[in-house]
């Protein structure tokens, strides 16, 4: 009796562990591994120098159409640069973008969230209203007047994207610490003479680790998009800098007569907005004790 109650406990979390893995989004996970991958090593994989520019091979079609040449796999553009160097610096450029971001619009909407929420009435009442007064105005017409007034480039698009979207962990966090406010465990932290900033940090924050976590997954491609969005525009990265929107601005002239200059960067962008999403829905799903229950 008890060895097989012993091969039971065994085999319950090898069966979680079998049905967790077997549920994991592989091919998401397969794209965005790419994508970091061809961020970090980027120096190593590119097959050219993204910068360089060779005029006798502009407009040269990828190895697999008539006319291209496996020197360049994916083709040139208008100026003889290699298109694929310039996709993996593209995903330098946007893993830089998303990690500096989504960190500290992250951790602002979080502080500004637990400040609302833990001290409510008129602190609360302030905060929410700014909080409203900014998502009511477009993203994008709030990013062009910041990209205008501020110098261009890779830090001027960090600091919009940060001014854009601190709202949105800030509503969501602010629900969070309403419920957890009146929890047992803070009434007895408050009675034990904690501070708030002890609060906060002990207690408020391993509670809404999670929420972050997913709100910075699936944050990731509307971020991508974005610097993709200002870029193309002529107000986010700028030359010598490469992203993936400066290169659909460059290509967008030649699309009749060289449409991999323009559908390339497209389709990597494309394929890393879905992957970001499909990933950060299946984190909800997993983290989230309502929907897991279901």
């Amino acid at each position: 009796m008890d060895t097989e109650s012993t091969v039971d406990g065994l085999a319950g979390p090898a069966v979680r562990y079998r049905h967790w893995v077997a549920n994991l989004p592989w091919w998401p996970l397969a794209i965005l591994l790419t994508v970091l991958l061809a961020a970090l090593f980027g120096p190593w994989l590119m097959p050219h120098d993204p910068q360089q520019m060779n005029l006798a091979a502009a407009l040269r079609p990828p190895a697999w159409q008539a006319g291209g040449t496996l020197e360049y796999v994916l083709g040139t553009d208008n100026l003889g640069r290699d298109i694929l160097s310039r996709i993996i610096a593209g995903a330098r450029t946007s893993a830089l973008v998303c990690a500096y971001a989504i960190v500290f619009s992250g951790a602002l909407g979080a502080l500004i969230g637990m400040t609302a929420g833990y001290f409510g009435r008129a602190v609360d009442a302030i905060i929410m209203r700014i909080v409203d007064i900014q998502m009511s105005i477009p993203s994008l017409a709030l990013a062009l007047v910041l990209a205008t007034v501020l110098d261009q480039g890779l830090g001027t698009v960090i600091i919009v994207i940060i001014v854009t979207y601190w709202t949105w962990y800030a509503r969501i966090i602010r629900g969070e610490i309403l419920s957890l406010k009146e929890r047992d465990f803070v009434a007895l932290a408050k009675v034990a003479g904690c501070g708030t900033l002890t609060i906060f940090a002990r207690h408020f924050l391993p509670n809404i680790l999670n929420t972050l976590l997913v709100l910075a997954t699936l944050q990731v491609g509307q971020v991508i998009l974005f610097e993709a969005s200002l870029s193309f525009l002529g107000l986010g990265i700028q030359a010598p800098d490469v992203s993936w929107g400066l290169m659909l601005a460059d290509a967008r002239g030649y699309i009749a007569n060289a449409w991999w200059a323009i559908t390339l960067p497209g389709v990597a962008i494309m394929l890393t907005c879905l992957a970001s999403n499909l990933f950060g829905d299946w984190m909800r799903d997993t983290f989230d004790p309502m929907r897991r229950q279901v």
